[in-house]
Formats: C-alpha cells, structure tokens, sequence
C-alpha cells in the first residue's frame, strides 16, 4: 500500500503543494498559470499551517489504517479499499452530514466552501497517474510516497 508521508522538517511553506492540488482538481480545464487562485471552486485537498515557532505543518489525508471517516460515514460516500488502503469518497452518495468532517482526528477533511454539499478530500491523484501531484511539486521532497505494510 502506498501512501502520503510528510517529512515537516523540511517544509518552507512554499504552498507548491497546495496548487498543485488546485490545478489538479479544477473544474475548467487549463495550466497553472491561468489558474484562479480566487475561485473557491478552485480547492485544495491539502493546506499548510504556519506555527507560532516559524515552522510549518503540512495537512494532508492520511489514509488511516482504521478511518474515522469512514467509520462515521453514514451513507457509504467514503470507503477504504483493502487493496491499496486508499480512503475513497462518492460524492452522488454523501447526505452532507459531514459527520467524516467531525471524526477527522487530524482536521483534514472540510466541507466545500462554493456549496458545503459535499466534502473536499484527497483523492491520491489518482486520475492523473503514479504519483500524486502534491508529491511532484514540493520542491524540498517533504511531500513523498511510500510503500507501507500492514
């Protein structure tokens, strides 16, 4: 199973993270230079928080080996697939309790700011291919995949 780890020591807060999750999740097709950094449509999966001390923390999903999400998840929209570990979310079946919002042990699930119908989570890029495009874009590596086992 592959996923997202974070190594905060090393990030500067570039936010490279955080637009290539927006760039990646747009609705209208395009490049990141004519991504509009304003539209709340345009939302990332991911955010960096800046400490009192200086340094950052990158939030991103986690994948949970038990899912707080998922097990709070009343009508099946988020689902963690044995095979890749990977927390998955269905927005046709998401009542918008966001009861996952709630449980999230580390504050990373939201609700969407255009509607709040439904809720903004990573999806691993999975659309686009091997790796996802948080982890292409942190230029100092703090962002990386790795194999884990359970």
């Amino acid at each position: 199973m592959r996923r997202i780890m974070i190594d905060a020591s090393k990030c500067d807060g570039c936010k490279n993270c955080t637009i290539a999750c927006m760039q990646a999740h747009r609705e209208t097709p395009g490049t990141v230079y004519d991504l509009d950094l304003t539209d709340i449509r345009n939302e990332s999966r991911n955010h960096i928080e800046k400490l009192p001390d200086g340094t950052y923390r990158p939030i991103f999903c986690r994948h949970c080996d038990q899912p707080e999400c998922v097990m709070s998840c009343m009508s099946g929209a988020l689902t963690k697939d044995p095979k890749t570990g990977l927390v998955s979310y269905d927005e046709t079946k998401c009542g918008s309790c966001f009861m996952c919002v709630m449980n999230c042990p580390f504050g990373v699930l939201k609700a969407d700011t255009a509607t709040r119908t439904k809720v903004v989570k990573c999806d691993f890029c999975l659309q686009d291919g091997a790796e996802p495009n948080c982890v292409k874009a942190c230029p100092k590596q703090a962002i990386y995949v790795e194999e884990v086992s359970l």
